[in-house]
């Protein structure tokens, strides 16, 4: 099996393991609703595929994580009436490509309240994006335009890669090309690296703002990240919805605002690396972005694993021991 379609088992699976844990956790605290959608018979499907120890270890990292939770989220165990249900849902892909990372979400529609986990297996990777001649990531992520320059430097080259794959009915690969890194990947990564400039100088204060909110998404959010020894959890508050009180029951736990940046310091190869670009931006905040090809065949686009490499000394972080 591929190795992107385990990552996404393993990841959906942990979905349902965290969905599962808030349910058992809480169902004789609480009026409380699993909402039985495609997503989560996708996830449990998912879920039902692991090795029966590879289940509890998720059932474990789950349960640590949602105790935690329950204690800097009060408003999870605490209902104002009978009819004040607590929804669990796992979320649609398609709402990752909206700009909502989450893929947990707990609802109390009668407090007009939520909050969502997004759950990660063994990565930190906050998002996977494309670039070809089709995609204006100026328009998608900042909500400002690519240049017609940038087009014209990309343009030839994504049109003789899709001019390849059609030759060879989709059948020649990227080895075929010999030195790709140094013909496809570097000039594609360096036109985009300075349309950033450009688009950061055109709209100054704006770019580096709207860059990691379409980065870590546009809702506040909890991270879960599991591996074989811990769990780690992270507070993205960005716009003060975690962490709330329930009437006079406060959080155990202080969760602070996150500080978006307004200021792209620059950009450089990381590490000297030819297909690695980061971006330094201020209040702490600096994102990694390795361009590479998603598939062993050549297709007439690129691929962005982009990761967060250094965060606001804001940033919530617990990080959860699991017993061995």
């Amino acid at each position: 099996m591929a190795k992107q379609a385990i990552q996404t088992i393993t990841g959906k699976a942990f979905e349902y393991s965290l969905l599962n844990a808030f349910r058992e956790r809480l169902q004789n605290i609480t009026n409380v609703q699993a909402i039985e959608n495609a997503p989560y018979y996708t996830a449990l499907e998912c879920h039902n595929s692991l090795s029966e120890a590879e289940r509890s270890h998720n059932a474990l990292a789950a349960s640590f994580a949602v105790n935690f939770l329950i204690e800097i989220e009060p408003r999870l165990s605490h209902s104002l009436n009978r009819g004040d249900i607590l929804q669990l849902e796992i979320v649609s892909d398609q709402k990752g490509q909206e700009g909502d990372v989450r893929d947990v979400l707990a609802i109390r529609a009668l407090q007009k309240w939520e909050i969502g986990i997004s759950a990660k297996h063994n990565h930190r990777a906050v998002k996977h994006s494309r670039l070809s001649n089709d995609i204006d990531f100026g328009e998608k992520w900042l909500g400002t335009p690519c240049s017609k320059e940038y087009f014209e430097k990309i343009k030839p080259i994504f049109d003789g890669l899709k001019e390849l794959r059609i030759k060879s009915k989709n059948t020649q690969t990227w080895k075929s090309l010999g030195n790709y890194h140094k013909t496809v990947y570097e000039p594609v990564l360096s036109a985009f690296k300075k349309e950033l400039e450009r688009l950061d100088r055109q709209s100054p204060g704006v770019v580096a703002n709207r860059l990691v909110e379409y980065l870590i998404g546009n809702q506040d959010f909890y991270k879960v990240i599991k591996d074989k020894t811990k769990v780690e959890i992270q507070a993205y508050n960005l716009h003060g919805s975690l962490n709330l009180p329930f009437e006079d029951i406060k959080p155990k736990a202080k969760i602070p605002k996150l500080k978006l940046p307004n200021r792209l310091i620059e950009i450089v190869n990381q590490d000297d690396s030819n297909t690695t670009l980061l971006v330094a931006l201020n209040e702490g905040w600096q994102i990694s972005f390795r361009i590479h090809n998603a598939s062993s065949r050549i297709e007439p686009s690129l691929k962005f694993d982009i990761n967060l490499v250094s965060s606001p000394y804001s940033l919530f972080v617990n990080q959860l021991l699991l017993p061995q």
